[in-house]
C-alpha cells in the first residue's frame, strides 16, 4: 500500500543555551515561531533562524523545524 504525505503547517523552534543548573545539567529556553512558509528551503529556514538569534544575548543551541504532516493511503 502506498502512502502520500501532505504538510499542513510548519513552525520554527529556536533553543537557547541558558547555562547550567546546580547539578551541571544544561538549561534551555525555547522560542517558537508558528506559521512558517511550508515550502521554505532548509538553508533559508536556518539562515532566518541564525539572523533572529543575533537579536538574543544567549547562545543558540539548535534550530528545529517542526512540521505537521497528514499521511493517507493512496
Amino acid at each position: 500500500m502506498a502512502v502520500e504525505s501532505t504538510v499542513l503547517s510548519s513552525k520554527m523552534v529556536l533553543r537557547y543555551d541558558m547555562g547550567l543548573d546546580e547539578n551541571n545539567n544544561p538549561i534551555y529556553k525555547s522560542k517558537t515561531y508558528p506559521n512558517v512558509k511550508i515550502s521554505a528551503a532548509d538553508q533559508d529556514f536556518y539562515d532566518v533562524a541564525a539572523q533572529i538569534s543575533t537579536l538574543q544575548s544567549n547562545t543558540l543551541a539548535d534550530v528545529r523545524k517542526v512540521q505537521e504532516i497528514v499521511l493517507a493511503s493512496i
